[in-house]
């Protein structure tokens, strides 16, 4: 079974709209004849509508960083799933460890967030991982066991394969620390086994991307494990040359 690879640049809470311009129209122009792997974006909301317009007509796909639940009220600083579709997005993170730590993200508020983008157009790609106090204390596979559940919790074996996942250990986003292809591998191949006792043989569809610290040095190696199948990168996708260096890790 092949899944088709997916690279996707989370940009967080960085460019503005002329610096997120040039920086789209740049990848466009660098990822141009590449069919190998889905190329995914992902700007902060003041750049997704001017972003949009770079990439219409192209294969790669705008993201949002994340979305509310509920399809309009009285939700100060949130976006709908319908003012995201309506300006061109196609994917929509969910769960990232940041909005987690941070703004008080739960399993709970994932699995509503993913309920919500399966009844749109949007794709969900949904993010799990385990902090350094986690892994230390051995609770990886627990973390990620009960990730799973709640967050998936009410799925169909249809709705998986619209699914996305991001294994990212916190440890190791932002740090320069990674975990090395061997480590992502095990825990790829968990994760992968999880949702086979879950949801059964379509968890082999399931295509499962790593994120933390992804640089254009380590992609290769990660790329070459049979259950990493794509990257979600941080910092290393704010420079077009980086990006693109990641996105042709085959060349």
């Amino acid at each position: 079974m092949t899944r088709k690879p997916v690279i996707a640049g989370n940009w967080k809470m960085h460019k503005t709209v002329e610096e997120a311009r040039t920086l789209a129209q740049a990848v466009v122009e660098g990822v141009a004849g590449a069919s190998h792997c889905q190329v995914v974006m992902a700007p902060p909301y003041t750049a997704l509508y001017p972003v949009s317009e770079i990439l219409q007509k192209t294969p790669v796909v705008l993201a949002a960083q994340n979305v509310h639940w509920e399809p309009k009220g009285a939700f100060t600083g949130e976006i709908s799933l319908q003012m995201l579709e309506e300006i061109g997005c196609g994917m929509v993170i969910v769960g990232h460890s940041e909005r987690r730590q941070y703004f008080g993200e739960t399993d709970r508020t994932v699995n509503r967030r993913i309920h919500a983008i399966l009844q749109s157009a949007l794709q969900p790609v949904v993010c799990i991982g385990e902090s350094l106090q986690e892994r230390e204390a051995d609770h990886q596979y627990d973390i990620i066991t009960q990730q799973l559940a709640g967050g998936l919790d009410g799925l169909t074996r249809r709705s998986l394969l619209r699914i996305i996942l991001a294994y990212e250990p916190v440890w190791a986003i932002g740090t320069g620390r990674t975990a090395s292809p061997e480590t992502a591998q095990e825990m790829h191949a968990f994760i992968r086994s999880r949702l086979s006792g879950m949801f059964g043989e379509e968890a082999q569809e399931v295509r499962i991307l790593y994120g933390g610290s992804v640089k254009p040095g380590n992609i290769a190696s990660l790329m070459q494990q049979p259950d990493v199948d794509g990257a979600l990168v941080g910092g290393a996708c704010l420079e077009a040359d980086s990006f693109l260096s990641i996105i042709h890790y085959n060349s």
